[in-house]
């Protein structure tokens, strides 16, 4: 929406996405126009995201995704996640919510289809991390996140960006841009490579689960 208003003033972004894909620059290195920013690449490691959840509950063999039909490139998540379930022998249950109201319903449908459950990467559902973590404990459902503030709340693990990292990028390249940096000409801030792993050990107690050694010795941050 800023993009499509306006062609000159200067756009700061925190994009979850490839910003390339998404028609917001012409590349990473050189974005072209008037905007720049950070490059989390969230749901680029979603698959990921499902081989840490296979570890950590090795006797799953049903996990369940829950996802936003009404993001842009739901579908293009579904699809790749059901890739890397094949490779690694589950059957991947899409469970949708994009409402509210819809929330319950489809965190208990994931508690009946699956023996775990990843979270897709989406605005919409960071925005209401208190509300999933509390449905994911109300049925006792093993659950991985894309974003530390999940595993805060009381979910079980996450794996992805550091969003205050982000914002310290975004508040770096705003003050740039303030002293006359061309957007069209700053690179972006990738993330990628700086991803975290955390664990919440109160609550795999809870769930009954032990976290496997090899990823306590990966986690960046252990909660006890």
């Amino acid at each position: 929406v800023a993009k499509r208003a306006t062609s000159t003033v200067p756009v700061i972004i925190l994009a979850g996405d490839d910003p390339v894909r998404l028609g917001l620059v012409a590349s990473i290195n050189r974005p072209g126009g008037n905007v720049t920013g950070v490059a989390q690449l969230v749901a680029a490691s979603e698959g990921k995201r499902l081989e840490l959840l296979r570890e950590l509950v090795p006797a799953a063999e049903r996990i369940a995704m829950l996802a936003n039909p009404r993001r842009e490139n739901s579908e293009r998540q579904m699809q790749e996640l059901q890739a890397g379930a094949r490779a690694l022998g589950i059957t991947l249950h899409v469970i949708e919510a994009g409402a509210d109201d819809e929330l319950p319903r489809a965190m208990g449908e994931a508690r009946n289809r699956a023996d775990a459950l990843i979270v897709a990467a989406d605005p919409y559902f960071f925005a209401r991390h208190d509300r999933i973590v509390g449905l994911a404990a109300l049925h006792s459902l093993p659950s991985i996140y894309f974003f530390r503030e999940f595993v805060t709340a009381g979910g079980l693990v996450s794996y992805g960006s550091n969003l205050a990292d982000a914002f310290r990028e975004i508040g770096s390249y705003a003050g740039k841009v303030l002293r006359g940096g061309n957007p069209g000409e700053m690179p972006m801030v990738q993330q990628s490579d700086k991803l975290e792993l955390v664990v919440n050990l109160k609550t795999a107690a809870t769930l009954g689960l032990t976290i496997p050694l090899t990823i306590l010795a990966r986690a960046d941050e252990v909660i006890e």
